[in-house]
Formats: structure tokens, C-alpha cells, sequence
């Protein structure tokens, strides 16, 4: 867990639950579980998380509560986003609801912060977010919370000394469903993954949702998917907007509900933003620049904010950090695969880097963050 944090989306990362298990392409090179694996695996937190393999470390699917860091947020008073479980899932198959239901309970008790969620697992957030018993549970929890002797005092209003006391409800987010200090987002490295949680997530109530296509591994156009629809009239794609409580087969909000709180509506909006990023490490797969420009172009002609991550280990000619005299690795993308190529300029020349191949294999430590010259740090527009 760290009170700051170097991805560039986030400020801070809080770790309860850490392991995972491999579900996808995006998970190959997985940096938390190569850490689990190899420099924390001795470390209570991670230990027995991985098996090695030939391949290296490899997630057993087994899954920890770290409840030493439970209510970290909540000793913190600057206002910070807070990425949730950055060495793990969230909403991972071997996560009990009870953890989510912890730590969806300390959100709520920390209305200062913004939680940022991110998983792989699109249908089960869906089911968690949409079922009417979920927030009457957080509810009846953070009431519990507050009267137990681990919670940091922080939670009391000044002047208090009794625990047992409840905190003033101002600062503590129980009034509105979904929770609006919490974005939620999923994953998505290519268009199979998009076609697959993205429908899920935009049938999710949220204050925020977001994709991260990072590591971005093929082409992904967010016009092309559908959101659940009975018998749609019209295409309506991720990028557009539509009422989650009007899509077959979800709940309805249920004025029913045992908490002081109103039934939500979006507005109609699709997503509010999407992360775009090349993958990094001694492993890492290329991305085609075109990728990632057809997705900044989408995104500027639907209103959506755009967030440029990172070139990865792999990036286009131009924007190479200088011009050397040495042999490089290139690729080049043809007939839906990587033709890989080492390059060796003549002798006496400079190596020319306008043409193909679509990128060289730089280092991420020698690039920059832009495309196309413009760095693309947009984040999304919070509802009020």
C-alpha cells in the first residue's frame, strides 16, 4: 500500500486484498504478480500467492485480506484518488462479498477521497453493484464499524471521546447509491475483452465508469460495442449514453431499500473516460500507434475524457530519444500479427526511423508520455 503512487492516474494505492489468478492476454505480464513472485514473495502479504513456473511466477488463485491496511484511507485528511487494490482484484472469483462488502463500507466513511476500481471480472461487479441487499449491507456495516476499537479516531468529529458514538453523517457517504467517491472500470486489452465487460460495466450503476486499455494489445473500437439492449431501434454503442435502470434484465431501483438514500440515475451518459497504455517489462508486447490515435479520436468526437498512460517499451520513430548508431529491435504489425526485425544502419550512417517498422523498442525509461507530440492527461467530469 502507498500514500502516493508513480502511475500517472492515480495518487495513491490501497492494498487490503492482494492475489489474483490469470483470466486473459492482459494478465500475462501481470507487474504485481511478477512482484509477488520474486521481490515481496517472501513478504506476509504475498507470500504463497504465486507458483513458479518456466514462464515465471503465475498466480495460484489464492486471495489475502490484509486487514493491517483495511482503514488506511481513512487516516488520511488530504483529499487523494485512491486506486483499489492495485496488487490484486477486487472482485476476483475467490474474494468473498464480506471483504468487498469492508471495503466498499470504508469508502463510504471517506467521502474526502475518490476510489478508483478497476477489474477484469465485468459480470460479477454488475451483480454486486446491482443487487438492492448491497448497500442496505454497507449501511448496516459502517454503523457497526465505527463502535470497534480498530477503527482510527479520525472517524469522530472533534470534541468527541466516546467510539461508541457515530461520526456526523455529512462525512460519510450513505445518502446517495452508487457511492459517488467511487468510479468504477474495467480492463480491456482488445476488441474480445471490450465486447465482454464493457456491456457489463455500463450496466452497472456507477458515478463514474471507465476502461483501462492498458496493456493495449490490439485494436479496440468502442464504437462497435453494444450495450445490452432488448431490441435496440437503433445501434447504441460504449461511447453514447443510455439509462442502466432502462436495460432488460438488470433491477430497478427498490424505494425499499433500508438506507437513507435516493434511487440512481445517470443521466444517460455511456463512459466517462478511458485510459490508453503500452505494456512495460522484459516480456512487453508492442502497440501499434494507431491504435491508440483511433481511440483518442473517438473519444474527443463522443466528449470523453482521453488519459495517454504510456508508450510502454515500444513506441513509433518518431518518438525516439535519440539517434543512435546500433543495431535495434523493430516490429511491424501485418495480417493481425508482430513481425519482429533487428535493424542495423549502414556504416557511417545515422539509423532512419520515418518508415516502417510501426515502432522500435526504446525502453520506457527513454520516452515521454505523448501522442502525436500532446501529452493527454483528461480526467472525467464527476457528475453533481
Amino acid at each position: 500500500m502507498a500514500d502516493k503512487s508513480a502511475i500517472e492516474w492515480t495518487d495513491a494505492t490501497w492494498n487490503p486484498i492482494t492475489g489474483c489468478s490469470i483470466v486473459s492476454p492482459g494478465c500475462t505480464n501481470c507487474y504485481a504478480m511478477k512482484l509477488a513472485g520474486t521481490r515481496l514473495k517472501h513478504i506476509d502479504s504475498r507470500k504463497g500467492l504465486t507458483r513458479d513456473t518456466k514462464a515465471g511466477p503465475v498466480w495460484t488463485g489464492e486471495v489475502r485480506l490484509n486487514r493491517q491496511w483495511l482503514y488506511q484511507p481513512l487516516d488520511w485528511r488530504k483529499p487523494r484518488r485512491i486506486f483499489v487494490c492495485a496488487h490484486g482484484d477486487l472482485f476476483a472469483e475467490n474474494v468473498p462479498d464480506e471483504w468487498i462488502d469492508k471495503m466498499f463500507a470504508v469508502m463510504a466513511m471517506a467521502p474526502q477521497h475518490t476510489f478508483q476500481v478497476l477489474t477484469k471480472r465485468a459480470k460479477r461487479i454488475r451483480r454486486y453493484l446491482s443487487n438492492p441487499d448491497t448497500p442496505r449491507r454497507i449501511y448496516e456495516l459502517v454503523c457497526d464499524l465505527v463502535t470497534l476499537d480498530d477503527v482510527p479516531a479520525v472517524l469522530l468529529a472533534p470534541g468527541i471521546d466516546d467510539p461508541g458514538l457515530m461520526p456526523p453523517w455529512p462525512r460519510v457517504h450513505l445518502g446517495q447509491w452508487p457511492l459517488p467517491n467511487v468510479w468504477l472500470g474495467v480492463s480491456a486489452e482488445r476488441q474480445q475483452e471490450a465486447d465482454a465487460r464493457i456491456p457489463q460495466l455500463l450496466a452497472t450503476p456507477a458515478a463514474v465508469r471507465f476502461v483501462s486499455a492498458e496493456p493495449l494489445l490490439g485494436p479496440i473500437d468502442f464504437t462497435k460495442v453494444q450495450r445490452f439492449d432488448e431490441a435496440p431501434k437503433e445501434f447504441v454503442h460504449a461511447l453514447a449514453g443510455r439509462f442502466w435502470t432502462d436495460q432488460t434484465g438488470l433491477p430497478k431501483p427498490d424505494p425499499s431499500w433500508a438506507y437513507p438514500g435516493r434511487p440512481f440515475s445517470d443521466g444517460g451518459r455511456g463512459l466517462d473516460w478511458i485510459i490508453v497504455g503500452g505494456e512495460s517489462g522484459p516480456d512487453a508486447r508492442p502497440m501499434h500507434p494507431d491504435w491508440a490515435r483511433d481511440i483518442r479520436d473517438d473519444c474527443k468526437n463522443a466528449g470523453v475524457s482521453f488519459f495517454f498512460k504510456q508508450w510502454g517499451e515500444w513506441a513509433p520513430g518518431e518518438c525516439a530519444p535519440r539517434m543512435q548508431l546500433r543495431t535495434e529491435r523493430g516490429a511491424t504489425w501485418f495480417n493481425e500479427q508482430w513481425i519482429f526485425e533487428s535493424i542495423t544502419p549502414a556504416v557511417g550512417q545515422s539509423l532512419h526511423r520515418d518508415d516502417a517498422p510501426d515502432v522500435y523498442r526504446f525502453g520506457k525509461r527513454d520516452l515521454t508520455r505523448t501522442l502525436d507530440g500532446i501529452e493527454h492527461n483528461a480526467m472525467p467530469e464527476v457528475p453533481a
